[in-house]
């Protein structure tokens, strides 16, 4: 028997639950440092919906030390600019130099990248680290004990030292924590990849900027993806439907009545989304504790967040890595993954709820109208485009809420 197959057949060491961006980022880290490791999956397949992502240097300088940086830098797009223009008008308010300067002070590049790009290339990475891949394995409840804890599909018990819920936004596993629901924000998504060849039309382009457009309710985001082969969309808006009370809300009619209003150039950009998929935005509050015995919450599953710090997929890499970094090793014994539990649980609470509810602030003040907004913009046009202040907390080197042994 090879070593795989020797390894294989002593059992996991950890089961995580859901095969999503968090749950493999997880199991690469965790098998990485040399834990057996096996992924279930519910769905026939590893997938990810949706179009494009961005990933902060809080992310890739994680990647970066996992050995996968190179690979997400092929397959997505290094933007020059985080450019922020109001979208009734069209004008520029600010932007972020991406750049060298940028690049030295945070240790690593801003990447954007399609979700299923980065989730291929975590699945190959976990494959190469002799992960356990199980698809179709929808995990029904979990036996949580003091020193072992147990995955129960419609087929199998899976039993391991360890069980991680990373089973996302409207994951069953956090009830073992708390009876809360995902949170609706009233707004809803519309998100699109097209072939640059299809946005000729759309001659405001700036094919190497991260463009995003703040309106009255609404938001508009324009990125180049796959090495500058794709564009991503996704154009975000209050639903007014919402708002009476409806149960049908955020179609297709209030897109386009609510970008009626925004210049020319968001108008053209959300005429070439789809209108057959929406995604309403939700969160949930942050919660104390995702540790109970040997069964932990990680990545959406824990801190599910609106997307306006772009730190749904860096936050569940920074986790993973967390995680990975406090886990005991074989020769430490099961005993020490109580220590490890417990110090991952305390740095990821503080950190992602300060995350979690500063997306929530920033949201307010995307969609802010009359005097605010002129308040707003006016204090953004007067911004040094060198001032990091408001972003050294949540991209630095050493980041805030004690965890500052994140790789540099």
């Amino acid at each position: 028997m090879n070593t795989a197959s020797a390894s294989r057949a002593a059992g996991p060491d950890v089961i995580v639950v859901g095969g999503g961006i968090g749950g493999l980022s997880t199991a690469y880290a965790l098998a990485t440092a040399g834990r057996r490791v096996r992924v279930l999956e519910q769905s026939p397949s590893f997938g990810e919906l949706g179009a494009g992502l961005q990933l902060a240097p809080n992310a890739t300088r994680i990647l970066r030390e996992w050995g996968l940086l190179d690979e997400v830098i092929a397959a997505g797009v290094l933007p020059r600019r985080l450019v922020l223009k109001d979208a009734l008008d069209g004008s520029e308010l600010t932007h972020l130099d991406l750049g060298q300067d940028f690049r030295d002070r945070y240790g690593a590049p801003y990447v954007v990248i399609h979700r299923s790009d980065l989730l291929d290339i975590l699945y190959r990475a976990c494959q190469r680290a002799d992960v356990e891949l199980s698809t179709e394995a929808r995990v029904t409840r979990v036996q949580v004990g003091d020193d072992r804890a147990a995955a129960v599909t419609d087929e199998a018990t899976h039993s391991a030292e360890l069980v991680l819920a990373a089973d996302g936004l409207w994951s069953t596993l956090r009830r073992h924590f708390s009876d809360d629901e995902p949170i609706c924000s009233g707004y809803v998504a519309y998100r699109g990849a097209i072939p640059l060849s299809e946005a000729t039309e759309l001659e405001h382009l700036s094919l190497d900027d991260v463009t995003v457009y703040f309106g009255p309710g609404c938001h508009f985001v324009q990125y180049p993806l796959r090495q500058g082969d794709m564009l991503n969309q996704v154009a975000v808006f209050a639903s007014p439907a919402f708002q009476r009370g409806e149960e049908d809300w955020g179609g297709p009619d209030e897109l386009d009545a609510v970008f009626s209003a925004c210049c020319p150039q968001v108008q053209r950009g959300a005429a070439k989304l789809g209108r057959e998929r929406r995604w309403p935005m939700f969160d949930r509050l942050p919660i104390g504790t995702w540790v109970q015995g040997r069964l932990a919450l990680t990545g959406d599953a824990a801190h599910p967040m609106l997307q306006y710090l772009a730190q749904g997929a860096c936050q569940a890499i920074e986790d993973a890595w967390t995680l990975a970094a406090h886990a005991p090793s074989d020769s430490d014994g099961r005993d020490e993954w109580h220590g490890a539990l417990a110090a991952y649980g305390k740095l990821r609470t503080e950190r992602t709820a300060q995350v979690q509810l500063t997306a929530r602030a920033w949201g307010d003040l995307w969609h802010c109208d009359g005097l605010t907004r002129s308040i707003r913009n006016e204090l953004l046009r007067d911004r040094d485009p060198g001032d990091y202040k408001h972003i050294d907390w949540l991209y630095g080197k050493e980041v805030a809420c004690g965890v500052t042994n994140l790789p540099v």
